[in-house]
């Protein structure tokens, strides 16, 4: 799966590599051109790499609890590598800060909803006061009602994306087991974490990815 890993996401997510793109812009709307920038969820270094080649003075602390994604992430950077600090663990494993933005992408639909919750108030606690904070993960509207059809539109769409119709049923009954809410409790979540203005900046069919400032 790690070796794999980084074909995944730009087949698996619709619109990946352009939300990556949107998601430097917001940054780089409050980040400085030396800004320290957090990163959960860094493993694969995808978004790492994305968001060096956006800015050049950047720098990153990443953070992920598996040691050989860690791996795959440096071999992703490359000679940017350099400019990137990787941390094997989760939040609380994260620096202290005072970070100038943070991501946290494709990630915490994996944890519950309190965990969650005290995660996204982690990463505000390490935010300089106003950064941004750039988050997107499955969030389906309506709740239980609607995921049964939302789930059967994410498996159409990875099967019209060249993924192999077992491999787009396996995923449709893989993502059964995550924890997805309604944007509207994702949204509560960052506001009772402490962040400002969360606003919609993307939506990909079963996921949607947000901007919200400490």
């Amino acid at each position: 799966m790690v070796a794999n890993y980084t074909e995944g996401p730009p087949r698996f997510v619709p619109g990946y590599n352009s939300m990556l793109s949107m998601a430097a812009i917001l940054l780089a709307e409050r980040a400085a051109e030396d800004a320290r920038v957090l990163v959960l969820g860094a493993g694969g270094g995808l978004e790492l790499k994305a968001f060096a080649q956006a800015q050049p003075r950047w720098t990153f602390d990443g953070v992920d609890p598996s040691a050989a994604m860690l791996d795959l992430a440096g071999q992703t950077l490359g000679p940017l590598a350099s400019r990137a600090h990787l941390h094997q663990g989760y939040i609380d494993d994260a620096p202290e800060g005072p970070f100038d933005g943070a991501t946290c992408l494709l990630t915490l639909h994996f944890v519950s909803a309190e965990e969650r919750r005290r995660t996204a108030f982690e990463i505000r606690r390490r935010l300089k006061p106003g950064a941004p904070f750039v988050a997107a993960h499955f969030s389906i509207p309506g709740g239980g009602d609607e995921q049964p059809l939302w789930f059967s539109r994410y498996s159409a769409f990875l099967a019209a994306s060249g993924v192999e119709p077992d491999k787009a049923a396996a995923a449709r009954t893989a993502i059964r087991q995550l924890s997805i809410l309604p944007p509207e409790q994702d949204e509560a979540i960052l506001r009772d974490a402490g962040f400002s203005a969360p606003t919609l900046f993307y939506t990909g069919f079963t996921f949607r990815g947000w901007v919200a400032y400490a």
